[in-house]
Formats: C-alpha cells, structure tokens, sequence
C-alpha cells in the first residue's frame, strides 16, 4: 500500500466514525425518529407535566409505540393538554390510562399507558381520561419536612 492510499483509509474510517457519532447522539437526545409508520393522534390531560417534552416516548409494558407530538395549557382548566401519537399497528382500550414516568438516572420523562379492559378502543383524536401527573421531587421533599416538623412540634407539646 502507497501511502495515498493508506490517507484515503484513515479518512473513510475518520468519516464513518463521525457519523456514527451523529447517529448516536440522535438517538441519546430522540432526534431520530427513523420509523416512518401510520399513526394516530390522541390527548390527555394532567395537572402537572414536570419535565415532560415534545418528542418523549410513549411506552406500554416498556416497548416505545409512539411520541408526544405536543404540550399546551388549557385556558379554562389550567391543565397541560399532551398531544401523543401512537402507531396504529397498537390499539390501546376506552378505558386505559396515562402516567407520566421518570427513566434512567438522568430523569429523563415519558408518558406509560397501561391498558384497561374496555371491549371498545380508542379512536383518533379520543382523550385518555384516567391520568397520573409527574411526580415533583421538590413537592416531595417538602411534603416529607413538612411531616417531619409536625412531627417534632407534636412531640415538643407534650413534655
């Protein structure tokens, strides 16, 4: 091998690396989005969305059957409204419900529906019903001092 030919080696080799790093990094942030298949769009409604994004996964029994197209606030109810598109290879009963769940250790958020056992599905453009806001650490945290400081001020009367 000439030395010409060995520069052309490294580069095609520098090359692919690089894309492969671009693939990678689409699909860590889900950018790519390389299943082009019919879908159908449903909504659902929760108090609080937490950190919940456009493009985060939908997911039953752990396996990915669509995408959060959208998030808006209801001017009359003050509710996040999530816009989800679900494959239509999947059909998901009336009477299923949504949650939104936390993945990973860097609490990255998607939405969980777990079916129910209505005869009849839902249909394009149908709101899930039952849902499960995201879970606030914050609202947690301070919950539990709360407790902790009611608590302690139940037990300081008594002495």
């Amino acid at each position: 091998m000439n030395k010409k030919s060995i520069e052309i080696f490294v580069g095609l080799f520098v090359v692919l690396g690089a894309l492969g790093l671009v693939f990678l990094a689409m699909k860590a942030a889900n950018l790519a989005s390389f299943a082009s298949g019919d879908a159908y769009q449903l909504k659902a409604r929760f108090d609080n969305i937490g950190g919940l994004k456009p493009r985060a996964p939908i997911r039953a029994a752990g396996v990915n059957v669509g995408r959060v197209v959208s998030i808006s606030l209801d001017p009359q109810t003050y509710q996040g409204v999530v816009t989800l598109e679900i494959s239509k290879t999947v059909e998901f009963p009336r009477d299923s419900s949504a949650k939104i769940l936390t993945a990973g250790l860097l609490g990255d958020q998607y939405i969980g529906i777990e079916p129910g056992g209505d005869e009849k599905n839902l249909a394009a453009g149908d709101v899930i019903k039952q849902t499960q806001s995201a879970v606030v650490l914050e609202n947690l945290i301070g919950q539990f001092l709360f407790n902790k400081a009611a608590e302690s001020g139940e037990t300081g009367d008594k002495k």
